[in-house]
């Protein structure tokens, strides 16, 4: 949405045009009289209505940047009491596994599954403040605390298996997660954190990390996700396997105990997205909420094209005056 801020401004728009009507005409010099008019009059007439243009252009300018031009971005709903919540995802290689079976009996890897859950589960957060931590080798902050809500879909959307590598350090992904909370002043935090296996790689023990997020009263629930049977194709025939035996329930369901939070099992896109429903339930969203719009200021075009035309009009002046 664009808008000027001092409307009021362009009422200085005719101010040149009173000056000129109404200030005290000069004294013509007494006429000449040339037996020949002078070369090249009619062009120094075309160029003063040049200038005159020119002068014209940098002056509504010069009122437009006084109006103060700005450009609203989309309208941000946030809480008074905010929450902090930052989410935690798994990219290592197992999650490339398609081993979720969609309403249609369609078999869907566990990424996709996962960011079409989390997707709407995003979007439903108004007033909260969310942030997201991918990790597999290592663990990196994707998206700081925000409260625009399009920007971690966006972030969320763009993750790709493989892009930071095959492993899982779910440790290092909690303690990351946490350490966003350091200066955070919510009166909840809290981590959302989905794996499909258990602690391969990083330097921080998964206990150690949730034992740092109970002391800072931050509330941890966590996800595990994967079919616990599968169909595999032999070269002779079919067998049954279960493709999450990797996964680690034991400790991702102490870490949920030691902060208070819960462990729950997403077997199918259903399961998790039921579970988000659960987390909803547990953490309600605040109904009170206020409205913010990202503003930006456009002065600085027009100003800076009076500026230009003013300097065009000087040297024009100088070498035609």
């Amino acid at each position: 949405m664009f808008e000027f801020l001092w409307l009021w401004a362009f009422a200085m728009l005719p101010l040149p045009w009173f000056v000129y009507r109404f200030s005290k005409p000069a004294v013509e010099p007494s006429a000449i009289r040339l037996p020949k008019l002078p070369e090249g009059l009619g062009q120094k007439q075309q160029k003063s209505r040049w200038l005159a243009g020119l002068m014209a252009v940098a002056w509504i300018s010069l009122i437009a940047a006084i109006a103060r031009p700005v450009w609203y971005g989309d309208p941000i709903e946030i809480s008074p009491d905010h929450r902090d919540m930052m989410l935690a995802v798994d990219l290592s290689g197992s999650m490339s596994i398609e081993d979720m079976i969609t309403n249609n009996g369609d078999s869907i890897d566990r990424l996709t599954a996962v960011k079409q859950v989390l997707h709407d589960f995003i979007g439903n957060r108004k007033g909260d403040r969310l942030g997201l931590v991918l990790f597999a080798n290592h663990a990196y902050l994707q998206t700081p605390l925000t409260f625009d809500r399009n920007t971690v879909q966006q972030q969320l959307d763009r993750t790709v298996l493989g892009l930071i590598g095959q492993s899982t350090a779910i440790g290092e992904g909690l303690g990351i997660a946490t350490k966003t909370f350091i200066n955070s002043e919510a009166p909840q935090r809290v981590i959302i954190l989905l794996s499909d296996g258990a602690n391969t790689a990083g330097v921080i023990d998964p206990i150690e990390a949730a034992e740092l997020a109970a002391r800072s009263d931050v509330t941890i629930y966590t996800v595990g996700v994967g079919a616990e049977e599968m169909e595999q194709r032999t070269f002779f025939s079919t067998r049954t396997v279960n493709p999450s035996q990797d996964l680690d329930e034991r400790m991702l369901t102490r870490i949920a105990e030691m902060t208070g939070g819960q462990y729950f099992r997403a077997r199918n896109p259903q399961e998790l997205n039921n579970i988000y429903q659960l987390i909803d339930q547990m953490e309600p969203i605040n109904t009170a909420q206020q409205t913010w719009r990202p503003q930006q200021e456009l002065f600085r075009f027009p100003l800076a094209l009076a500026v230009l035309l003013s300097v065009v009009i000087m040297v024009m002046r100088k070498r035609h005056g």
